[in-house]
């Protein structure tokens, strides 16, 4: 929506800000009837911060190179995005259906918004000619990894799932190499319909490959699982167990 107002604005004359509220708000109405009336409340005030700074242009940018004009603005309209999407809100209605897509479909909210904005960009170039439609791919490239890294956080640490009968002493063995404790899901009892082990451990990306040969050397059929760990909040107390898993 911004970038489809910035075209209305070039082809009337009338201010930007005006036309970053009339095409948002039916998108803030959707978002208040499938999100809540926190997601409006966040979204109106993100918006209206927008249009309201529209007005304030400075006369000459940072920069008058094209290419880094792109690559820094890119980036913080990226980081900028991330961070009110990742705290409830929107700036642009676009996201909307970005935040809609990310929660029903495989697709993330960076990857909504970057084909979302594929088809702006192409109308764009109709307008303002293809050479700066070029340099707004580019932008938005940029603005696409920043909008990942600020919703999904920039933590390297990894979650180790491991399913093995000797999930005692692989977590021991782990437990003395890293110094970071475990947590027991489920115990091994041979007795057991399924009589494996499970148990889950956070590693740094460094400490990957040592955790994955300590496994393997105690049970070479040891299934693992590792997955992207976003966002680590508290920290688990050493050697604790649940007896039963609820997953």
């Amino acid at each position: 929506m911004t970038g489809l107002s910035i075209i209305s604005a070039q082809l009337s004359g009338l201010p930007l800000g005006l036309f970053l509220i009339l095409l948002n708000a039916p998108f803030v109405y959707f978002g208040y009837k499938k999100f809540g009336r926190a997601f409006a409340f966040y979204s109106v005030i993100g918006i209206v911060a927008l249009a309201l700074m529209t007005f304030v242009h400075f006369p000459n940018g940072f920069t008058d190179v094209p290419i880094l004009a792109a690559v820094f603005g890119g980036m913080i309209v990226g980081i900028g995005v991330g961070i009110v999407v990742r705290y409830g809100g929107i700036i642009d209605g676009a996201d909307t259906i970005a935040v809609l897509i990310d929660r029903e479909t495989m697709f993330s909210v960076s990857e909504a918004i970057m084909v979302i904005n594929g088809f702006i960009i192409t109308i764009a170039g109709f307008v303002f000619g293809w050479e700066q439609a070029l340099y707004s791919l580019i932008a938005y490239f940029v603005a696409h990894k920043a909008i990942h890294v600020a919703v999904e956080g920039i933590d390297e640490s990894r979650c180790v799932w491991v399913v093995s009968m000797d999930i005692r002493k692989i977590g021991k063995e782990i437990n003395e190499l890293i110094k970071e404790p475990v947590t027991y899901v489920k115990e091994s009892n041979p007795g057991d319909r399924e009589p494996h082990g499970i148990m889950l451990v956070v590693i740094t990306r460094f400490e990957e490959q040592k955790v994955k040969n300590a496994i393997r050397a105690i049970d070479p059929k040891a299934y693992i699982v590792m997955t992207d760990a976003h966002e680590i909040v508290g920290k688990i107390s050493e050697n604790s167990l649940y007896r039963e898993a609820n997953l």
